[in-house]
């Protein structure tokens, strides 16, 4: 059992935080994502630690969804642990985001994106982590199936019932994105934010959506900005018995082809002269976009974390360097939500 914690009170020195679209919302430059690491599976003391790390280094934006574990479900149970010990002093000072859009129980009624699914997500996201409202409440993917008025009408419902602060979407395509926002704003309930892929191996959002972002006035949280580990050196010698490669997961063994790891290889070396990590150059740039409010990133304990931390220590760019990272930023075949993206609403 950890001993009592008492968070920081220099946490907010070294942080920068970033205004979220038009809105009245700050956002730490990188927030915290338990997407991985933070399941039942997981050992829950070590996600604990780097929860408090997070927290103590000004990270006060905490990502989860419904079916985040495994088992589904179970980071936001820990979580919830989380917030009823060490961070119940602490509510107020942190920004907690959750989704509904993909497979969460059997039957018809336990996907994508329709105010049945949505609305019981909610409600048993809330009952996990132990919370009466969380910040943002995401559409999670693009339901095909289902009018996008009834989609967005469930995340305006959910604001108006006082069980979400903000609204958001995630992997939209620039076009799905203005139909939301345009009916969001008719309900007298802005989209805040969006959440898509970005990487410098994954650079799809480049393509129209920041444009549409920045004429919405919604803020863009970019996930996956080390693609799922592959913009570090991790993979530069092999893939490691207990890397997510080899799990089997959702970073597919043909990612690491040699292409891209040759890709990895030159920026890592540009990464050295700027006298980063890789892992600190790739939040860097995906920052270095002004629309783009905050970097999502995961952490397997708390070194990884605070190496990804230090990203802001230097997140400068000179123009040559970003032409030389041009070169070898390229698009890597990584996208594994483009079907979301690509996809209509009704």
């Amino acid at each position: 059992m950890q001993s009592l914690y008492r968070a920081d009170p220099a946490r907010y020195a070294g942080m920068t935080y970033r205004r979220c679209g038009r809105s009245g919302l700050d956002l730490p430059a990188i927030s915290l994502g338990l997407w991985q690491n933070f399941g039942g599976t997981d050992v829950f003391e070590t996600g604990r630690a780097v929860l408090r790390r997070a927290f103590d280094r000004g990270v006060t934006h905490f990502d989860l969804a419904n079916n985040y574990g495994p088992p589904p479900g179970s980071a936001e149970e820990n979580f919830g642990r989380v917030l009823a010990t060490d961070f119940k002093a602490h509510r107020d000072e942190l920004i907690v985001s959750t989704k509904a859009g993909y497979d969460m129980w059997p039957g018809p009624y336990g996907s994508w994106g329709s105010r049945k699914y949505l609305t019981a997500s909610l409600d048993q996201s809330l009952k996990r982590m132990g919370l009466d409202y969380v910040d943002i409440f995401y559409s999670h993917r693009v339901d095909p199936r289902t009018p996008l008025e009834e989609t967005m009408g469930a995340l305006d419902r959910a604001v108006r019932q006082g069980k979400a602060l903000y609204a958001g979407i995630s992997s939209y395509s620039p076009e799905m994105t203005r139909r939301a926002a345009a009916i969001l704003k008719d309900l007298g309930t802005p989209c805040l934010i969006h959440q898509p892929s970005y990487s410098m191996l994954n650079r799809w959002i480049e393509g129209g959506l920041l444009d549409t972002l920045e004429e919405t006035g919604i803020g863009c949280i970019a996930f996956s900005p080390l693609a799922q580990g592959m913009l570090t050196t991790k993979y530069l010698n092999g893939q490691p018995t207990d890397a997510r490669a080899a799990k089997g997961g959702t970073l597919k063994a043909h990612f690491l082809s040699p292409e891209n790891l040759e890709r990895v290889r030159a920026l890592d070396t540009i990464a050295g002269r700027r006298g980063q990590t890789l892992a600190q150059m790739a939040i860097a740039w995906v920052l270095r976009d002004p629309r783009v409010t905050s970097a999502l990133i995961g952490a397997r304990n708390v070194e990884q974390l605070d190496n990804s931390l230090d990203a802001l220590k230097n997140t400068a760019f000179s123009p040559e360097e970003l032409a030389e990272i041009d070169r070898h930023a390229v698009d890597g075949g990584l996208n594994l939500w483009q079907n979301s993206s690509n996809a209509e609403a009704g």
